[in-house]
């Protein structure tokens, strides 16, 4: 009786395998959004938990690549089912990263600002106000 089923179980093998293969080289969307998300809440966790004013500036980083990786993705979602505006998540990807560029630019000076005059990076210790 086990011979019985062992051919039809390398099928399913093969069948699944090939499955996952397609999967693979053609990914959907919900696995680009799904690692958007995973993006993002790694993204929110490192701003809200981290100290290091640096750690947070990357951790602002991961939640633009997210929303660029969403943006990505249905841009191309829309490009395969023929839509007119499929450029459009493109373009504010493009905007994005510019505006990604300038923040890190004026974040890193004002952290280079801020331990000239604290001599600290860390959240905590900057307090303005207080001379």
């Amino acid at each position: 009786m086990n011979s019985l089923f062992t051919p039809a179980l390398f099928l399913l093998q093969d069948s699944v395998f090939e499955n996952m293969k397609q999967g693979v080289y053609h990914p959907d969307l919900s696995k680009f959004l799904i690692i958007g998300a995973l993006l993002f809440a790694i993204g929110v966790a490192g701003v809200l938990t981290r100290r290091n004013i640096i750690v947070i500036f990357m951790s602002i980083e991961l939640i633009l690549n997210a929303a660029n990786l969403n943006f990505i993705a249905f841009s191309r979602h829309l490009q395969e089912a023929g839509s007119i505006n499929a450029v459009a998540g493109q373009v504010f990807t493009v905007f994005i990263i510019v505006v990604a560029a300038a923040e890190a630019a004026i974040g890193l000076g004002l952290v280079i600002a801020l331990y000239r005059n604290r001599e600290t990076i860390f959240i905590d210790k900057i307090d303005l106000l207080k001379w």
